[in-house]
């Protein structure tokens, strides 16, 4: 790890309830597609952390999962990685969006942060569903009850005020090292980064038919004779029903699955690739630990 005088870095942690902008947000920031987006909530996972370097700082963002209460254990695995993460950070943004009200989701996060000692920022995002007087009235709404060190609206899909939010951002870096090189992106495996572009055209293309009760497993990334990186992934899901519709009729679905994830796969990776999808039934894979260990969610990121 590099220490340069009077260089700045720290982490950074996005939290919101689900669909309020979050990877859309870290995605504009990083300038490349590293965490899913799909218009299904809860779609991000493992916690993804986008690095944005610059001469004087390096800021590390984590990605945390959409609050919600659990209903299953795997989805008190990615509460418990949404909260575990705010102990960690140098400052956590907390995301809402403008064009919803403030809801239970919402008020269930602020009680969580109410007595964090790390600093906070309210990042109000989708300001371009808004008109400048309702914007007012979210910050009131916010602000009246509860602390934070800046207020800050965006809208990160259009890019609105982000540079600006980045420049706060760093004001609140601590001095330190270099943690990542400079040109490293995010510190998950592409195994990972993998798996998820896959799941995130499940999410798109399957809408509410398939819903979180699917994995996507990479079991091996291999260089063929062609110069092609094989990909050879398991979508994983726990109802023969499920298999079905990703499969689609003569294949259709998993074809086009396949397709769209490929583009994005290569455009990652800078290579060709071919890739080879197998979908398999394991029931009820979200309540068993060891099916959760083993499609990548382990206990020890959590404890």
């Amino acid at each position: 790890m590099n220490k340069k005088e009077g260089f700045k870095s720290g982490f950074v942690s996005i939290i919101g309830r689900p669909n309020v902008g979050k990877s859309t947000l870290l995605n504009r920031i990083v300038g490349q597609k590293v965490a899913i987006m799909s218009d299904v909530p809860q779609t991000t996972r493992n916690k993804i952390q986008g690095v944005v370097t610059s001469d004087d700082s390096q800021i590390v963002f984590i990605d945390t999962p959409g609050i919600h209460k659990p209903q299953t254990r795997l989805n008190d695995f990615m509460l418990k990685s949404a909260y575990s993460t705010f102990n960690e950070v140098d400052l956590v943004l907390f995301m809402v969006n403008a064009a919803e009200k403030r809801g239970a989701g919402d008020n269930f996060i602020l009680e969580k942060l109410k007595n964090l000692r790390t600093p906070k920022f309210l990042v109000i995002n989708k300001i371009d569903q808004v008109k400048p007087e309702e914007l007012l009235k979210i910050i009131m709404d916010y602000t009246s009850d509860n602390e934070f060190n800046e207020v800050i609206p965006i809208s990160a899909i259009q890019g609105n005020n982000v540079d600006e939010m980045m420049v706060t951002i760093k004001k609140y870096m601590p001095e330190g090292p270099q943690f990542y090189p400079d040109d490293q992106v995010t510190d998950h495996p592409e195994y990972f980064v993998v798996s998820e572009f896959i799941r995130e055209k499940i999410l798109q293309l399957t809408k509410e038919e398939v819903p979180h009760s699917v994995a996507v497993v990479v079991e091996s990334m291999l260089r063929n004779e062609d110069d092609k990186v094989h990909v050879h992934a398991t979508i994983i899901v726990d109802r023969t029903s499920q298999k079905g519709i990703i499969i689609g009729k003569g294949g259709k679905m998993l074809k086009e699955i396949g397709v769209r994830a490929r583009r994005d796969i290569e455009a990652m990776l800078g290579d060709k690739i071919y890739l080879e999808l197998w979908v398999k039934v394991q029931k009820d894979w979200r309540d068993k630990q060891s099916y959760l260990q083993d499609y990548g969610y382990r206990q020890k990121d959590y404890d």
